[in-house]
């Protein structure tokens, strides 16, 4: 088995791709694992409404798009990080409680670490959606990653507060998890546009210095 950094012209069905498999079978694993311990069913829920819409999408573009393993795999990392946060309510998160009293915070950092995931793990992913599927310019394939990044997360925060003070206020603060940070939504906005500058960033300098070019 072969690990693609790149869409390959060459298309697997996902019944002898098994990477695919691995990573499905762990995202499975942990999402049941979430569902079955989850603190919060109506918060799981809530939570999980958008993963199976992303499910979705990578289900059902599958036969006709495929990215390569690398975005699956970094697709797979940041679902399974989601839903981990999804069983105990980002705010009450067992590994940020971990992290705060490792780093002396007085904070639970979990939500930040996720924010952050979105853009630097998924820049990959759309910046190839954009270069090979849709056939965008180099350029235009680089910058839009980061720019939807930035879109999404304040449309998400958006949603948040829509759901937390309009359609199940009962569930508003476990969904909303601010902890008291007046400014979370906007620094929670911030750390997913750090992530994806970082991820471009990062895979530019790769390409450049390993003289990795693409079509």
């Amino acid at each position: 088995m072969n690990f693609t950094i790149t869409i390959s012209p060459v298309r697997v069905s996902f019944k002898k791709n098994k990477l695919l498999w691995l990573l499905f079978f762990s995202f499975f694993c942990i999402w049941t694992n979430s569902f079955i311990g989850t603190t919060d069913i109506n918060n799981w829920i809530i939570e999980n409404t958008l993963t199976v819409l992303f499910l979705v999408f990578i289900i059902f573009s599958y036969k006709n798009y495929q990215f390569s393993d690398l975005s699956y795999l970094l697709i797979c990392v940041y679902l399974c990080m989601h839903v981990y946060g999804s069983k105990y309510t980002y705010a009450e998160n067992h590994f940020g409680y971990w992290l705060k009293v490792y780093t002396h915070s007085s904070r639970n950092y979990y939500d930040r670490i996720v924010h952050f995931s979105f853009g630097f793990l998924l820049s990959y992913p759309m910046r190839e959606l954009f270069l090979k599927w849709l056939k965008y310019p180099k350029m235009v394939a680089w910058v839009l990653p980061i720019e939807i990044t930035l879109s999404i997360s304040a449309l998400y925060e958006l949603i948040e507060w829509a759901v937390a003070d309009v359609f199940f206020k009962a569930q508003g603060d476990a969904y909303l998890g601010t902890q008291g940070d007046i400014w979370d939504a906007q620094k929670d906005i911030f750390m997913a546009f750090l992530g994806a500058i970082l991820a471009t960033t990062i895979v530019s300098l790769i390409k450049k210095l390993f003289n990795i070019y693409e079509k």
